[in-house]
């Protein structure tokens, strides 16, 4: 069975965001392949290996990544931090309301959001057509 992680994008506004700061971070490691996330203590679980890292933007799980793996580094002050390895790839989920916790959680994958898919226009489904999907039932 797989597990995934879910973690809290804070100081980000949208997915565009979250997408920018992630490029700009791989473009200063001079890596553009993988994207890190940070956080202090890593996850134990073996099957985490294999999900996603969900994120919390607002409030709301938006998007998700494939995990890659993790690796250990030292800040300034001489503290081991963990760095979740990333697909580069964001992908849009149902948004699904979250409230706060601190650093991240494991996340069941039937509590996890499914993907959203693109339309014949090839846009993704605004807001308000999830909300109305939403409340009547269909998803």
């Amino acid at each position: 069975m797989t597990t995934h992680v879910i973690k809290l994008a804070v100081g980000i506004r949208d997915v565009a965001h979250l997408e920018a700061v992630q490029r700009a971070r791989a473009e200063a490691r001079g890596d553009l392949t993988v994207r890190r996330a940070f956080t202090r203590h890593k996850p134990v679980r073996p099957d985490v290996t294999d999900g996603s890292l969900y994120w919390v933007i607002q409030g709301v799980i938006r998007c998700r990544q494939r995990l890659l793996g993790f690796d250990q580094e030292v800040d300034g002050e001489g503290k081991r931090y963990c760095l979740f390895l990333l697909d580069s790839e964001l992908v849009p989920v149902i948004p699904t309301q979250r409230g706060p916790f601190q650093g991240w959680r494991y996340l069941a994958p039937e509590a996890a959001p499914h993907d959203l898919t693109v339309g014949a226009d090839g846009e993704l489904p605004s807001d308000e057509m999830l909300k109305e999907l939403r409340s009547l039932g269909l998803i």
